[in-house]
């Protein structure tokens, strides 16, 4: 796939893209919907499939205090979309100068410097400063640009909207199967692997470390997981949050791997959440601390025995 970086000024690699357009958060089946309505349109025009999304996503610009938690960075949703057929990733820095594009110019974005032949959108799709465009305008701009417009109805899971709200507040809850069905596969996180304070070594777990480098995630406490690396799946435990217990501030990704015997530093590291086993939880001691590990080990264990 290929990566665009949208400026002023730039032109598309190629003319004819199918453009779907939105934040793809979580890329959860109402994503993979729009995604697939895309590529689709492209193969019946002998077009390129493509993305235009946002970075930062508008709300962590316009309103950082109200912004939701990730649940994907950038890269884990480029390699997602890459899966599902796109071919052209084009990033648009949504900042101050951004913000306050009127609708013709957001329009004339997507004639001239994407070279749209045809864009895609969800049905509740508003753009440009105040959220003043709507399918409405944006159809009107296609009819005198050059460019059709499609638009996807929202899907249902359960007789709801699939949203990526509704996945932070399925993963927010432990709820991993809900999440499961939004997205059509387990939740992951992935990351290449860091140094720690090595106490999980100390303490008989030692664990392979991600650090989020984001202040929110979607989800917290202790979980089994499946640990992917080099194409090797192994059963695991993990820990996703700021660690109370030896005052940590900053959330991490915790992961004892399972029958695994081997250096992981600054190596790739998916992990898949199975089960949530608990809450995060301070420990008046180490070893109170420790006896706890004892357990969650034996609960992912069980739980993953039970996951097929």
């Amino acid at each position: 796939m290929e990566f665009v970086r949208v400026r002023p000024g730039m032109r598309a690699p190629r003319a004819g893209l199918v453009v779907a357009i939105g934040n793809f958060d979580g890329v959860h089946l109402g994503h993979q919907t729009l995604v697939g309505r895309a590529c689709a349109l492209a193969a019946r025009l002998g077009a390129t499939p493509a993305i235009l999304t946002f970075e930062p996503m508008p709300l962590e610009f316009l309103r950082p205090a109200e912004a939701p938690a990730r649940l994907m960075r950038l890269r884990d949703k480029a390699l997602a979309l890459e899966a599902l057929g796109v071919r052209i990733l084009a990033v648009t820095r949504f900042d101050a100068r951004f913000s306050r594009s009127t609708p013709a110019e957001f329009e004339r974005l997507l004639a001239g410097d994407l070279r749209a032949r045809a864009v895609v959108v969800g049905a509740g799709f508003r753009y440009a400063c105040g959220r003043a465009g709507s399918v409405d305008s944006l159809r009107a701009a296609g009819q005198d640009l050059g460019f059709a417009v499609e638009v996807v109805e929202p899907v249902l899971a359960g007789g709801e909207r699939v949203s990526s709200t509704r996945l932070r507040e399925a993963l927010s809850a432990g709820d991993l199967g809900l999440a499961r069905t939004l997205t059509g596969r387990p939740f992951r996180i992935a990351g290449r692997v860091g140094h720690g304070q090595r106490l999980g070594r100390t303490l008989g777990y030692p664990t392979a470390n991600i650090r989020l480098n984001r202040h929110r995630v979607p989800l917290s406490g202790i979980y089994a997981v499946r640990a992917q690396v080099a194409g090797v799946t192994y059963p695991a435990v993990a820990s996703l949050g700021t660690r109370p217990t030896v005052a940590g501030t900053e959330p991490w990704l915790e992961t004892h791997l399972f029958d695994f015997d081997g250096d992981l530093y600054g190596r790739p590291l998916c992990v898949e959440f199975v089960a949530k086993l608990r809450d995060e939880a301070r420990f008046a001691s180490l070893a109170a601390l420790t006896e706890q590990m004892h357990a969650d080990a034996a609960a992912a264990r069980h739980a993953l025995s039970t996951d097929r």
